[in-house]
């Protein structure tokens, strides 16, 4: 690392359509402090940059970090899709940021005098975290996954992370469970997210008679509503869970995996989804590599996403790819590549991402 402290803590961030959260990690990946906000909704992309920026500073000062050469570098994961290793940013779910500078803005604000700056997908980190300190520890083929305003997913094959040709491999969200189902955020019908994603949880519910004069419930009120016996409560999680166990059924017969660890709001409902998910991989995974996979919440609770986002600097080897040569790849070296303050230059990727700010 040529700037800031190769020893220091990681400002790790982690940015999805319910929330933000912000921590400090030691690079062992220990959190050290850590907060959170709702996500603004209805409000400009600056507004939104600005919450954001309030949360980073509250978070540092917290961690008494008073200068950010303290740093060993920022790690983000962010909502997708996005631009990779860019780091401009589209969530589905975030409607105020489309090609959103995130990674460019971190690094002017937060990033001089510090490691590298590096931005990849929240689910992604939710994988990497897992992979790393949680319930795929020891694994070498892990899905990681984020249920919650959105569904995504991230891929770690061979002990190593998959980022696909644009960086955005393992969404998961958009594998077709029904292909007839509803229109979903990105445009097509039937994907997972369209099934499984708080909101269309609750929009099912309340078609079918569940609160259907509160406009302003979500999937965690409907959850603690199928806790306490509501049968269209029940129905819905049962619905999103056999979705989830038919996308896991289909991934783990395309990537012969391990562990799936499913984190986000929803994964907190418990048995309530998690049965109904076991029971449609039963059904729909029946070859023998298939069976063995095991699903679980992720060990790591709802800090999955801000731990890996520290791996994407604390064992970058293994989750951060912009930047290796082919040989790299296979041995770990990376190229020199700048990745603190300004420009973003990722040799033999720049053409395949476009012009980087």
């Amino acid at each position: 690392m040529a700037e800031g402290a190769d020893s220091g803590p990681i400002l790790a961030v982690d940015i999805g359509g319910t929330k933000m959260a912000a921590g400090v990690v030691e690079r062992s990946g220990r959190l050290i402090t850590w907060t959170q906000v709702p996500t603004a909704r209805d409000v400009d992309d600056e507004r939104l940059w600005r919450n954001l920026e309030d949360l980073l500073l509250e978070v540092l000062d917290t961690a008494k970090v008073a200068d950010t050469a303290e740093l060993s570098g920022i790690g983000c994961g962010c909502g997708g899709p996005m631009e990779w290793p860019a780091g401009l940013v589209s969530p589905l779910n975030i409607p105020a940021w489309r090609k959103f500078p995130l990674r460019e803005r971190l690094a002017a604000r937060f990033g001089r005098g510090a490691g590298p700056v590096r931005v990849h997908n929240d689910a992604i980190c939710v994988a990497a975290g897992e992979h790393w300190r949680g319930a795929g520890r020891g694994k070498r083929n892990v899905l990681g996954m984020v249920v919650s305003t959105g569904v995504g997913g991230g891929l770690i094959l061979n002990n190593r992370l998959i980022d696909g040709a644009s960086g955005n491999a393992g969404h998961i969200g958009h594998v077709v469970v029904y292909p007839d189902g509803p229109v979903c955020v990105c445009g097509g019908r039937g994907c997972l997210e369209a099934i499984a994603r708080g909101p269309a949880l609750a929009t099912w519910a309340q078609q079918h008679g569940w609160r259907p004069d509160q406009p302003d419930v979500t999937a965690k009120d409907l959850a603690a509503d199928a806790a306490q016996g509501h049968e269209v409560a029940i129905d819905a999680l049962r619905r999103a869970g056999r979705a989830l166990g038919i996308a896991i059924a289909s991934a783990t017969s395309l990537c012969d995996l391990d562990v799936v660890a499913i984190g986000g709001g929803l994964s907190q409902a418990g048995p309530l989804l998690f049965e109904p998910l076991h029971e449609a991989l039963a059904i729909h995974a029946k070859l023998d590599f298939t069976r063995k996979v095991r699903v679980v919440p992720t060990a790591l609770g709802q800090n999955a996403g801000l731990v890996g986002a520290a791996a994407l600097i604390s064992a970058g080897g293994r989750y951060w790819t912009a930047g290796l040569s082919v040989a790299g790849l296979r041995s770990g070296r990376r190229r020199p590549d700048h990745e603190g303050p300004g420009r973003l230059v990722v040799q033999g990727l720049e053409s395949r991402v476009g012009s980087h700010p």
